[in-house]
Parts: structure tokens; C-alpha cells; sequence
């Protein structure tokens, strides 16, 4: 398939700017693809789909509070440093971006407050740095979570209130790193996960930090030839043991989101199990694709021409899943992270 595939037109006012509440009161498509049918529910249908042994597998990532906005040595511009990832955690070197870069030379210090600065130590990208932070107690990320705001997708188009802290991020958010939410486990409420365990439903985790590659563009027709961002992720052995345990049992394995989606399918056996993984993916899910792990998927609906959208049509089947976004667009859904949600059976 090719890029021109998945365009279409998204207007501005079908992209939700804030979560709904309860999250799980949100809209929920459900596409089955053994009858070809699709239907509306609610998010707190999405139990119903469930039986007593069947997984649900989720992503522990946390969302960093990214954006740090700090003054430049001397003459006290002000300067935005989203933060990317962790380089080395001895030395507090971090992954970074700046704005404006034209400021921002190697040598610079940018300082957030009078106990934490940052020196630039090499240049990455037009905007992209290497820092390496001053603070000595071994957690930058709890200085980060202090003193940074949400990064919020570009598309909501709106500065990140207070209130984002807890809607951009998940129940099940356990491990910082992410600079995106993993959006498909927004609409989960702890309420419903304890209903979800109290069916017997058992939980697996898998951690994906996203990364900003999860926002941008495919600049290729031809997706064979497009590279993703590599992203960190790990399957822990105990998650395998209840994926591969119920697979065994001839029971079904619910995937929330795409993130936990290529966690799970770059760590494969050659007899179409999960095994425990750690280190970096760059693995890039595109129709026709053979999916291995995943029965069924929980997703959001996603930007014209993004990864995420290509995922979603390897799995649902292409012509399904647009038939879904059309019927989206035309009822009123709401699109993207704080979107309503989709379930592909």
C-alpha cells in the first residue's frame, strides 16, 4: 500500500481538546471482522467483549512533564527544553530539544531555578541537543515532574493546564519516560479495571516509552522504504507467562494501543509466542501484516498518514477501517489523544 492510502480529511473540530468524564463514558466503535459489522457503544461496554482467562495487555509507561522552560546564561532568554530520554544516567545526560535553537550554542547553560541548570554538550539536530544536567540526586526525573508541564500533542493546539497532569496519563502509568500517552488506555477508569479482574480478565504490562516520532510525518509513497524513531520498550518475562498461558488455553489476548501492540510483536518466538525482551524497536506495522500476539486491539482514531493509522488498517483490514472513519467523521466522533476509542474484533 502506499501513503496516499490512508489520507483523509480531518477537520479541526472533530480533534477533541479535552477527555471526557468518567474517560470511560467516551464513544466506543467496535469493527468485527469476521461479519464485516460495526457498531456504537460505550468505552465501559468494552468488558462485555471479555471472558473469564482472556489477557489484557498494557503499556506502564508514564508521561515525563517533558517541557522545562529555563533562562540562558547572561543574557536570560528564554528557552524551552523538551526533554527526549535519558542518554546516561550516571552522568544526568539527556536527549533534548530547544526553542529557539539559534540561541542555544555548545557551552550554553540554561538555568530552570536557582538549584537546577542544564550545559549543552553537543548538537544533535537543527533543534536537538545533548545536555547534561547539574543535579546530583540521581533523579532528574523528579526534578522534571516538578517543574515541567505536560507536553501535549501539537494538534490540540492549546497550552497544557493543570489539569492535563492527570488526563494525559494512564491508570496503569507506572515507569517515566514517555513524552506521548500510550491514548488508547486514557479511557480506562480504575473502577473499570476492577471490574475487568474481578471477570477474571488478567492483566499483562509491557513498558514502550514513545517517543516524538509518534507525531510525525511518513514522507514516503512507498512505506516499505519509511524508518520509525527506534523507541525503548521491555516485556517482562512474567507478562509472557500469562500471554502464552492463556494463548495455550485457546483464550484471547485485548491490546491497548499501538505501543503495546509493536512491544509485543517485535518480541516473537519462532512458534508465534511472546518471550522477554528489552532494548530498542524500531518496528514498523503496515498492511499486510501477519500479527502474531494480538487477538484484539483497543485503539484510538488516529491522524491521516500517521503510523498509528497504518497499524490500525494492518489489523482491521483496510477497507473496514475506513468504512469505521467515515461513520466516525459523519456522527460526531472525537479524534485523537483525548479522542473517543475503537475496538477491532
Amino acid at each position: 500500500m502506499k501513503l496516499t492510502d490512508f489520507k483523509y480529511t480531518l477537520p479541526g473540530t472533530a480533534i477533541a481538546k479535552h477527555p471526557v468524564s468518567p474517560r470511560d463514558s467516551s464513544k466506543l466503535m467496535v469493527l468485527n471482522r469476521a461479519d464485516q459489522s460495526i457498531e456504537t457503544k460505550q468505552f465501559s461496554d468494552v468488558i462485555d467483549y471479555m471472558s473469564r482467562g482472556d489477557v489484557l495487555v498494557v503499556n506502564e509507561t508514564k508521561v515525563m512533564q517533558a517541557r522545562l522552560f529555563g533562562k540562558k546564561e547572561r543574557t536570560n532568554a528564554i528557552i524551552e527544553v523538551f526533554v527526549l530520554r535519558e542518554l546516561n544516567k550516571k552522568e544526568n545526560i539527556w536527549d533534548v530539544i530547544v526553542d529557539p535553537a539559534r540561541k542555544v550554542r555548545i557551552g550554553n547553560r540554561i538555568y530552570f531555578n536557582d538549584k537546577l541548570w542544564c550545559e549543552v554538550i553537543d548538537n544533535t539536530t537543527s533543534r536537538g541537543r545533548t545536555v547534561r544536567f547539574n543535579d546530583d540526586s540521581g533523579d532528574i526525573f523528579k526534578a522534571i515532574e516538578k517543574l515541567g508541564s505536560t507536553p501535549l500533542p501539537p494538534y490540540i493546539k492549546r497550552e497544557s493546564v493543570k489539569e492535563d497532569r492527570e488526563d494525559y496519563q494512564t491508570v496503569f502509568a507506572r515507569e517515566d519516560g514517555s513524552v506521548a500517552a500510550p491514548t488508547a488506555a486514557l479511557h480506562f477508569t480504575p473502577e473499570l479495571v476492577k471490574l475487568i479482574k474481578k471477570k477474571g480478565i488478567k492483566i499483562a504490562t509491557v513498558i514502550l516509552h514513545i517517543g516524538l516520532g509518534t507525531f510525525r510525518y511518513v514522507e514516503v509513497e512507498d512505506l516499505t522504504k519509511h524508518r520509525m524513531d527506534s523507541e525503548y520498550f521491555e516485556v517482562p518475562e512474567k507478562s509472557c507467562d500469562i500471554i502464552n498461558e492463556a494463548k495455550s488455553a485457546k483464550k484471547k489476548i485485548f491490546v491497548v494501543g499501538t505501543s503495546a501492540t509493536r512491544a509485543l510483536e517485535t518480541s516473537i518466538t519462532a512458534d508465534g509466542l511472546v518471550k522477554p525482551d528489552f532494548g530498542w524497536t524500531d518496528k514498523f506495522i503496515f498492511p499486510e501484516y501477519d500479527f502474531k500476539i494480538v487477538d484484539k486491539l483497543i485503539t484510538n482514531f488516529h491522524q491521516p498518514e500517521s503510523t498509528l493509522l497504518m497499524l490500525t488498517a494492518a489489523f482491521a483490514g483496510y477497507d473496514l477501517m475506513m468504512k469505521g472513519y467515515k461513520k466516525a467523521l459523519k456522527e460526531k466522533y472525537r479524534f485523537l489523544s483525548y479522542g473517543d476509542a475503537m475496538l477491532i474484533l
